[in-house]
Order: structure tokens, then C-alpha cells, then sequence
């Protein structure tokens, strides 16, 4: 059975790839960077094209490789500082590889069934305790409007021409292989030997914090049960809050390192106080989420003491 991820040699594509390969499928990527053959075959591609998610490559794809039975979308900007610094390139990246994608399966593949990437941003800020996913979004930064402007164009095609797909909201993914955000910023950190570590925010940041491996299987379960509409939309987020400052020093702990840490109070553009996701809709459909936060982290610092040998 053939499926296609777009963005394969991103973070979550690159362990979704894996995971999907090591269950018997022959994986297909699309996207940006080149990945050499000994390592394309490490992440469990069949074959990759390096290149934009339009007409032509897609159906070079296709030519190449036959249709696939389902697509993963997850191409697209994964950074609010980016999409504050570069807007329009942020929104090249996750609503017109959207469009352009959709439009092809309209014209090529309307029965195949489309599972998107999306993010729990699109809810905004002012959210206090979990957040159902007919809570209606409000964006504040140009990744979740973005991301919100994607997700509408899917509802049109599921409307208009039936073209199915389901979006998972995901909230603060992290895991083995992540090389930015906060994780990654404390650990290079620590590893150049700071004896104090001054962090922006005030630590109080509640978020939802899910290892990419459950995000994995969230995805190819979200492809494997019934739809119940052309559209749906369902949290990414196993509805446990984690305040950033509890998460730091989780893995400060799991680091040896005694350090002071402190925040300067100032909040990011953009960034929300709260992000918890509501899960009853997973909790009904039997999903456990299998990685406590700690091993999780725990998992996250040998990886990056490891990543260089």
C-alpha cells in the first residue's frame, strides 16, 4: 500500500516516514532539501522529490509511482517567529501548497484522502483549560492565520467537490531529532556550560506537550478510522497542561547540570498564554497517549547528548 508524505524531510514527517515503512508501507515524499540515498532509505522512503508542492511534481510522482492511497500533509511553516519575520513566505509555504495540493486531487485523485498537519494556534490566546475543538479559532500570529486559512480551503474542497480530509490541531509537539524551540535552545545551552539560564516568558506558559511519537500514531490511526464527514477536524493534544517552567526543569534534572534559570517576563509576539487541548473526541475513539512527559524528556536530552557521536 503506496501513501505520500509532503514535507517527509521535516521533524514529524521524518519520524512518520519511519513508522509508516516499518509498518510494511511504501512511503512517498515531497518537499524542500535534498536527502541522499543511504539517508532516504534510513527514513524509510521509497523515493523523495526535492521540489515545490505543485501540478508538475506531483504528477511526476504520480507518473513515477502510481497514485497513493492516502496523502499526509504536512508541509508548511512550523515557526510563529518565522511567519512574523517572513509573512508572505510563511504563507506561501502552508496556504498555497495547500491550494495547490488540493487542486490536484480535484483534478486527478478526488477519492484519495487527505490528512493535514494543522496547529492548535489557530485557537489564539485568552484560552484558559482545555479547548474543544468547535471552540471558534482566533489566531493571533501569521502561523496561525495561515494555518486557519489552510484549514478553510480543505472544508471548501470537502463541500464543494467531496475531495475528504481530516485536520489534527497539533499542539507542542517535541521528541529525538527536534533541533529548535525551547528543548533544543535549553540544551545547547547547557552543553556550552551556562551556569545560569535567562529565558523569555514567565514560565507560567501552560502548554500541551505530546512526543512525536504519539503524534505518529495519532496520524496513521487519524487515517485508519471512519470519517464521519468529507471534513473533520480533531486536537492533536492529549489534555494535560505543562507549564514551561515544570518542563525546563524536567530537563535540567534529567541533564545533571546544577543551573539557575530564570525568565524575563517579556512575552513573544504572537505567543498565547495557554494551549490544552480538550481530547474527549480521542478519549471516545479509545487513543491512549503513551509517552509521559517525562521519559519524553528524558528521551529528548540522551538523543541530544548522543546526536554528535
Amino acid at each position: 500500500m503506496s501513501v505520500w508524505i509532503t514535507g517527509a524531510n521535516g521533524f514529524i514527517g521524518r519520524h512518520l516516514a519511519r513508522a509508516l515503512a516499518d509498518a510494511g508501507q511504501t512511503v512517498h515524499g515531497i518537499g524542500h532539501g535534498a536527502i541522499p540515498d543511504a539517508e532516504r532509505q534510513c527514513v524509510g522512503l521509497q523515493s523523495w522529490l526535492n521540489g515545490e508542492i505543485d501540478a508538475a511534481n506531483l504528477s511526476s510522482l504520480a507518473s513515477a509511482q502510481g497514485l497513493p492511497e492516502a496523502i499526509f500533509h504536512l508541509a508548511g511553516g512550523s515557526s510563529v517567529g518565522f511567519s512574523i519575520a517572513q509573512p508572505f513566505e510563511d504563507f506561501s509555504r502552508t496556504v498555497v501548497s495547500t491550494a495547490r495540493l488540493l487542486e490536484w486531487l480535484r483534478g486527478v485523485a478526488p477519492d484519495r484522502r487527505l490528512i493535514v498537519a494543522s496547529s492548535a494556534a489557530v485557537y489564539g490566546t485568552g484560552r484558559d483549560g482545555p479547548i474543544s475543538e468547535d471552540t471558534t479559532p482566533a489566531p493571533m500570529s501569521p502561523y496561525g492565520q495561515h494555518k486557519r486559512i489552510a484549514e478553510h480551503l480543505c472544508e471548501s474542497f470537502a463541500a464543494t467537490f467531496g475531495i475528504r480530509s481530516v485536520v489534527a490541531r497539533l499542539f507542542s509537539v517535541y521528541g529525538p531529532h527536534l533541533r529548535k524551540q525551547l528543548l533544543w535552545d535549553v540544551c545547547t545551552r547547557l552543553e556550552q556550560g551556562d551556569e545560569t539560564l535567562v529565558l523569555g516568558g514567565t514560565g507560567s506558559e501552560m502548554r500541551d506537550w505530546t512526543d512525536v511519537r504519539d503524534i505518529v500514531r495519532l496520524l496513521t490511526r487519524l487515517r485508519e478510522w471512519p470519517q464521519p464527514q468529507p471534513f473533520w477536524v480533531i486536537n492533536g493534544g492529549a489534555g494535560r497542561g505543562t507549564s514551561v517552567a515544570e518542563v525546563v526543569a524536567t530537563l535540567v534534572r534529567h541533564w545533571g547540570n546544577d543551573v539557575t534559570v530564570r525568565y524575563s517576563g517579556n512575552a513573544r509576539a504572537g505567543d498565547p498564554s495557554s494551549l490544552i487541548a480538550d481530547d474527549k473526541v480521542l478519549r471516545r475513539l479509545n487513543f491512549d497517549w503513551q509517552v509521559p512527559i517525562d521519559k519524553g524528556i528524558a528521551d529528548y536530552v540522551a538523543w541530544f547528548k548522543e546526536r554528535a557521536h
